[in-house]
């Protein structure tokens, strides 16, 4: 008996290893990625080349691109069903980026605060959110 609740129980803590490992490699990726997603967004919206609304969006879908080649490869290491684990990644993506979208709008357009500041906000956020969904949609494993 005392075996047996052993084993379950380093069972249970491997597991637990794995999701602390997921998380800590995800932010990792996912920090590289937020900054590669507010370089461009600063550089588009310093350089006066597009309004922040449509920058947010161009540099958004960098970061997703991104982030889905180094997170399936890097972090979760799955390798099947490409296609249609981008598509899902896409969508969390959408789900990010219509939030942040939605919380930009709010804080510069109606609160007036400085934009660079809530797109680092809204990148915390949004970086929560789609862990989560990610990790439970996009690249769950498949037995």
């Amino acid at each position: 008996m005392m075996v047996k609740d052993f084993t379950g129980r380093m069972a249970a803590w491997v597991s637990s290893l794995s999701t602390f490992r997921n998380l800590i490699l995800y932010g990792i990726i996912g920090s590289f990625c937020a900054a590669l997603d507010f370089g461009v967004y600063t550089a588009l919206c310093y350089f006066d080349i597009m309004p922040y609304l449509w920058a947010n969006i161009i540099s958004i879908h960098i970061g997703i691109f991104t982030s889905f080649v180094l997170n399936r490869s890097l972090n979760f290491r799955v390798k099947d069903r490409t296609l249609r684990r981008f598509f899902s990644f896409y969508a969390v993506g959408l789900t990010g980026l219509g939030i942040s979208e939605l919380m930009l709008y709010l804080m510069v357009s109606l609160g007036r605060m400085n934009e660079l500041f809530c797109k680092l906000v809204s990148i915390v956020v949004v970086a929560l959110i789609q862990f989560i969904l990610n990790k439970y949609i996009t690249f769950k494993k498949h037995h």
